[in-house]
């Protein structure tokens, strides 16, 4: 690629406003269109932005003046809208998951290869400086070779602040689909890819009240597990412990902390782009020892959509770093791990992925 990308946005709810902050900074994308099925909403975001159409749907894939589809509808949407911007001979960027299955995923992926068009995922919060530093200090050898790492989201249900947060409680939803993927992908890009998984689930309420908006006093049922935890083993042989959950108050637990043989790391929220990565090395072992390490890698003051601007940038030939193969890995092994809640056995992960290359500290 290496030209700007033509942008049309499908999908303009809630997450929007995160990706329409950014966008218009990215000098290698420009926005161009936005549509959804409720028209008004479209309209909303088009009256925003300056030179923004509000589009159909229908509208907006047959667009030629349109050659990427930035995918921001709900997860059991994405297969479908994916497919038909695919049909439509567009790249596709979407959010996560890649499909709401790796049955649909690997339709998605199989439809881009044929079409002979790209295809991006979010999360790209792994491409900012703070997971960036610390992939930095793993691959410079900091922490020696890494043995474990822990990794931690513990909240009360995103009833409390999301006004339609039914979505979150049915198939498809939950704390792992939802929130995994900033943690899983954070984790393959640290340590590489993931080969089995072992893990167990549970839930506490039968059903969840909106705390928010016009719809706030109403119950949303809730048909899946809402505490997920299991045990990740990488290729390279570090076994990762995950914690996700929509039934807890609250944690101190760090985000995530990888361990080595010389060293620890914190690592800072991977649902956000920056942060401090903190080092502990052997013989300091009282939390004194811990220091600060400087940013080294990653994209600077990065924000949603850089993962879409680093797609552009991309040389044809070249893997970008957000890519289909990574997001489907990653949606792998979190549907692996629900089976496995439910079969009470490990789980072989079908796939790998190679690791997409540090991001050398820069500002877009």
């Amino acid at each position: 690629m290496g030209e700007p990308l033509n942008v049309g946005i499908i999908g303009c709810g809630a997450i929007v406003a995160q990706y329409l902050k950014t966008l218009p900074s990215l000098e290698s994308v420009n926005l161009r269109a936005v549509a959804d099925l409720d028209f008004s909403r479209a309209e909303a975001v088009a009256a925003s932005q300056e030179g923004v159409r509000a589009l159909t749907v229908d509208e907006l894939l047959a667009d030629p003046g349109i050659d990427t589809v930035l995918n921001l509808t709900i997860p059991a949407a994405h297969a479908e809208v994916a497919s038909r911007a695919i049909a439509a001979g567009k790249n596709v960027y979407g959010e996560k998951p890649l499909a709401a299955s790796t049955d649909e995923a690997r339709e998605v992926l199989a439809l881009a290869t044929e079409a002979g068009v790209r295809i991006g995922c979010a999360p790209d919060t792994v491409l900012g400086t703070g997971i960036q530093t610390a992939r930095d200090a793993i691959d410079s050898g900091m922490i020696g070779r890494p043995i474990s790492a822990s990794a931690t989201m513990m909240a009360p249900g995103h009833e409390r602040w999301h006004p339609n947060p039914d979505f979150y409680y049915v198939p498809g939803g939950g704390p792992l689909l939802d929130m995994g993927p900033y943690y899983v992908t954070a984790l393959v890009t640290l340590l590489g890819p993931v080969t089995s998984v072992i893990g167990a689930a549970s839930h506490t309420r039968k059903e969840r009240t909106i705390e928010s908006g016009p719809r706030a006093g109403q119950t949303v049922p809730v048909s899946i597990d809402t505490h997920v935890t299991g045990v990740l083993v990488h290729e390279s042989g570090a076994l990762s412990t995950l914690v996700m959950s929509f039934d807890a108050v609250r944690t101190r637990a760090s985000n995530i902390e990888i361990h080595g043989e010389l060293a620890s790391l914190t690592v800072p929220d991977p649902n956000y782009f920056d942060g401090e990565v903190s080092i502990c090395n052997l013989g300091n072992g009282d939390q004194d020892g811990w220091t600060v390490l400087p940013v080294s890698a990653g994209y600077t003051g990065a924000g949603r959509g850089y993962g879409l601007a680093d797609m552009a940038s991309t040389p044809n030939g070249e893997q970008h770093r957000a890519n289909g193969n990574l997001a489907y890995h990653v949606l792998d092994v979190m549907e692996s791990l629900l089976t496995s809640t439910s079969s009470g056995r490990a789980e072989t992960i079908r796939s790998t992925v190679v690791r997409p290359p540090l991001v050398p500290l820069t500002f877009l």
